[in-house]
């Protein structure tokens, strides 16, 4: 399945469509099986999404934190996608029991609310989660290197590996490069990839010369295949793979350094129980 969802011409990443269909399902349920009660049911369960959504947000800034010291605004940017979903899960149970103990909600529908959001949660996120699997679409990609020679993502295996899918005219692509330029510098043990999406050498050339002269592995996806077979033409897109080149993540949206800095973690142990 795609990372992506389309709309029209608006792509949404697909775990965002799963925290808006969890949040739906168990606001409904609740009030619905609340009966003469269901204002409180509903006023309980948007205490418990919003605090977990806090909570979440506070934990994943609190690991990371030394990616945030310098520019504490960044706290605020949600786009980067930066949570850690089991603490905010564990903090809205937390509340939805406290709030059943106290009588500020009917037991019964409480209960299913919670359950119901809670396996769709985390079992959509494992249906949703990409297969560790060699992707034959991503070596059968034709690429090019910025002079023409031809170029494939194999001869990175051995490695770790990041591919960043993005375009110049793309603003959260443009965002995140600062990210990804510090990431490769600082991580020698891990292959960073950078797949431009359907634009001519000279023009890449320009903008990296111009905004990222330090990077290093840019290629070219002249038809945009990438894109188009693995985040449903969203861009930014970016695939974890493992070093014998098996799929192991893809984020769809612009990646804060705190966010990359999760994800290399994650590829890391993922090649490590390999």
């Amino acid at each position: 399945m795609s990372p992506a969802l389309r709309l029209g011409p608006l792509v949404f990443p697909i775990e965002l469509a799963l925290l808006v269909v969890t949040g739906a399902v168990g606001l409904l349920a609740g009030r619905l099986l609340a009966g003469t009660r269901a204002e409180d049911a509903g006023r309980v369960l948007w205490r418990c999404l919003l605090l977990g959504l806090l909570v979440a947000r506070l934990a994943f800034v609190w690991q990371y934190r030394d990616h945030f010291l310098q520019d504490p605004l960044k706290i605020l940017d949600l786009r980067d996608g930066g949570w850690t979903g089991l603490a905010g899960l564990a903090t809205a149970l937390l509340y939805g029991a406290y709030a059943v103990l106290r009588d500020r909600a009917p037991r019964r529908a409480m209960l299913v609310a919670m359950a119901l959001s809670t396996a769709i949660w985390l079992g959509g996120g494992r249906l949703l989660a990409p297969s560790t699997q060699t992707q034959p679409q991503l070596a059968g990609l034709s690429l090019q290197q910025l002079d023409g020679a031809p170029a494939a993502l194999a001869a990175f295996h051995g490695k770790p590996t990041v591919v960043n899918l993005w375009a110049s005219w793309c603003p959260p692509c443009r965002r995140e490069m600062p990210a990804f330029e510090q990431a490769q510098a600082a991580n020698p043990d891990i292959h960073f990839v950078f797949l431009n999406q359907g634009e001519a050498a000279a023009t890449v050339r320009q903008y990296l010369d111009e905004h990222a002269p330090s990077l290093t592995n840019a290629l070219l996806d002249p038809a945009g295949d990438a894109s188009r077979q693995m985040s449903n033409r969203g861009l930014p897109a970016t695939l974890f793979l493992d070093a014998q080149g098996r799929l192991i993540d893809v984020r769809v949206g612009d990646l804060s350094s705190a966010t990359l800095a999760q994800r290399l973690e994650s590829i890391r142990a993922a090649d490590a129980r390999n």
